[in-house]
C-alpha cells in the first residue's frame, strides 16, 4: 500500500486520538480537516478543490427540513423534564408494582420506556430517574449494581425508540449515504430514507429489547431474590390504603405522556404529519403540559430555551465540522479506499457489515453517538448501501449498536449521568457491573435483527403499501 493511501487512515486515527483527549467534537472535525488539507496541498497530494463545495454544504444544511425537527424534539423533551410527568409516573409505578419480584426494577423499566417515547433525551431521562428512583431502590435492599444497571439501561432507550435525536440525525445522513450510492451505481431516483420510515421501523426493536429488559429483572428477582426484594408487608400495608389515591395519581401520570405519544408517533404512523410537522405538534403539547402542571415559570422557561439552545448549537456546530472531514476525507481518496477494502473482504457483504458493527461496537467506548455518525457512518453508509443492504435495517442496526456506547466504560455519558447524582457510597465500578449484563441485551437483539431483519422493516413496508 503506498503511502498516499494510508493517508485517509492517518486522518480518520488523527480525529479519533484529538477527540479522546477531550477537545469540542465539532472543531476537532474541522480544525484536523483543514490541518491535513493545508500540508496535503503543499505536498500535491490533496486537491484544494474539493473544499469549494463547502458553502454549498453549509447551505444544504441551513435549508434540510428533516433537521428543523431537531430544535423542536429538544424543545419538547427538556419541557417534559420540567413538567414532572416523570415523578408522578414513578411514583405510582413504584406502588403498583412494588408488590412482585423485581417490581420496583420493571417499574423503571416502563418508566424509562414511556419518558424516551415523550423525549428522545438520554441524559434527562437517566438523571431523572437516578434522582427519583435510585434512592428508592436503595431503601427497598435492591443491589446497587442492579439498580444502577437498569436506570442507566432504560435511560438510553430514548436513542433507539422514537422520536429519537439520534434517528433524526441518522436519517438525514444516511438518506445522503442512499443519493450518493444510488448515483454512483448511475441511478438517478428522488426516493430517500425518510426519518419517519426509521421511527416506524424502531418501534418493534425498540419494545423487543424493553421487554428482554423486564424478562432479564424478573428471573433475576426470581433466581436471586436477594438482589431485588419484595417491599416489606409494613410498607405493602401502608400502600394498600392510599390504594385508590395511588391509581388515580397513575391514571394522571399515565394520560399526559400517552397523550403526547400518540399525538406525535401517530401523526407519523397515520402519515398525517411528516417528522418535522410532528416534532411542532410535540414541543406544543410540551409547552401545554408544562403550563397545566403550573410548572412553567419565568426562571424554568428561560431555562428550557437556553438548554434548548445549547444542545441545538451543539449540533449544528459538529454538522459542519462533520461535513469540512468529509469533504477532505473523500479529497484523500478515502471512499475509494473503503470500498476497494469492502469490495475484497471475506464473506462479501456479510462480511462487510459484521466488521462494520465491530468497529463501531468498538468506538462506542471512546467516542459518543454523534461523532460516530457524523464520522464512521458517512464513509461506510454509502459502500454498504451501494452493496444492497436496506436502508433501514441498516440505520436502525447503527442505531442500536450507537445504543451501546452510552453505557460502554470508560466514556459512557448515561455512566457520567448517573454517576454525577448517585449517593458516594456506590462505587463506579458497581455501575459497570451494573450494565454489563443489559449491554450483552443490546447485543442479542442486535443478533436477532441480524437474522431477522423483518424486525424492521416489516412494519415500514406495511405502512408504505
Amino acid at each position: 500500500m503506498a503511502a498516499v493511501d494510508i493517508l485517509p487512515l492517518v486522518l480518520f486515527a488523527a480525529v479519533c486520538l484529538v477527540l479522546m483527549l477531550g477537545y469540542p467534537v465539532a472543531f476537532s472535525l474541522a480544525g484536523t480537516a483543514l490541518i491535513f488539507a493545508g500540508v496535503g496541498s503543499l505536498a500535491g497530494v490533496f486537491d484544494a478543490s474539493y473544499l469549494e463545495a463547502m458553502p454549498n454544504r453549509l447551505y444544504g444544511i441551513m435549508t434540510n427540513q428533516t433537521l428543523i425537527a431537531i430544535p423542536l424534539f429538544v424543545l419538547m423533551g427538556v419541557l417534559l423534564e420540567k413538567s414532572k410527568v416523570a415523578e408522578n409516573l414513578l411514583d405510582a409505578m413504584a406502588v403498583v408494582f412494588g408488590r412482585f419480584k423485581g417490581g420496583l426494577g420493571i417499574s423503571v423499566t416502563l418508566v424509562g420506556m414511556l419518558l424516551a417515547a415523550s423525549t428522545g433525551i438520554v441524559g434527562a431521562t437517566v438523571v431523572t430517574m437516578g434522582l427519583l428512583s435510585l434512592p428508592t431502590m436503595l431503601k427497598r435492599g435492591y443491589d446497587p449494581a442492579l439498580a444502577t444497571g437498569s436506570i442507566c439501561a432504560t435511560g438510553t432507550l430514548g436513542q433507539i425508540i422514537p422520536p429519537s435525536i439520534a434517528l433524526v440525525l441518522l436519517g438525514d445522513v444516511l438518506s445522503s449515504a442512499y443519493q450518493q450510492a444510488q448515483l454512483s451505481m448511475g441511478i438517478f431516483s428522488p426516493k430517500t430514507v425518510s426519518v419517519g420510515d426509521l421511527f416506524v421501523g424502531a418501534l418493534i426493536p425498540g419494545l423487543v429489547l424493553v421487554v428482554l429488559y423486564i424478562v432479564y429483572i424478573s428471573v433475576l428477582a426470581h433466581l436471586k431474590p436477594h438482589l431485588a426484594p419484595v417491599a416489606s408487608r409494613e410498607q405493602l400495608l401502608a400502600e394498600r390504603t392510599q390504594q385508590e389515591a395511588v391509581w388515580l395519581t397513575l391514571v394522571k401520570g399515565l394520560i399526559p405522556p400517552l397523550v403526547l405519544i400518540i399525538a406525535v408517533l401517530g401523526s407519523i404512523l397515520f402519515g398525517l404529519a411528516t417528522p418535522t410537522e410532528a416534532s411542532g405538534v410535540g414541543a406544543f403539547g410540551a409547552f401545554v403540559l408544562a403550563l397545566l402542571q403550573k410548572q412553567l415559570k419565568r426562571q424554568v422557561l428561560i431555562d428550557v430555551v437556553r438548554s434548548t439552545t445549547h444542545v441545538t448549537a451543539m449540533i449544528f456546530m459538529i454538522l459542519i465540522g462533520a461535513a469540512l472531514f468529509s469533504l477532505v476525507f473523500r479529497g484523500f481518496g478515502g471512499e475509494e479506499l473503503v470500498e476497494h477494502w469492502f469490495a475484497n473482504m471475506p464473506g462479501g457483504v456479510i462480511g462487510a457489515t459484521i466488521v462494520v458493527m465491530l468497529v463501531i461496537f468498538l468506538l462506542g467506548f471512546i467516542l459518543d453517538f454523534i461523532e460516530i455518525t457524523f464520522v464512521v457512518v458517512p464513509i461506510v453508509a454509502p459502500v454498504l448501501l451501494k452493496m444492497g443492504l436496506d436502508p433501514v435495517w441498516l440505520g436502525i442496526m447503527i442505531a442500536l449498536n450507537l445504543q451501546t456506547s452510552f453505557l460502554t466504560p470508560p466514556f459512557g455519558f448515561a455512566l457520567f449521568y448517573l454517576r454525577g447524582v448517585a449517593p458516594a457510597s456506590i462505587p463506579t465500578s458497581a455501575i459497570y457491573r451494573g450494565v454489563a449484563p443489559f449491554i450483552l441485551l443490546q447485543l442479542i437483539l442486535l443478533l436477532l435483527l441480524a437474522f431477522w431483519p423483518e424486525l424492521a422493516t416489516w412494519l415500514p413496508q406495511q405502512l408504505n403499501h
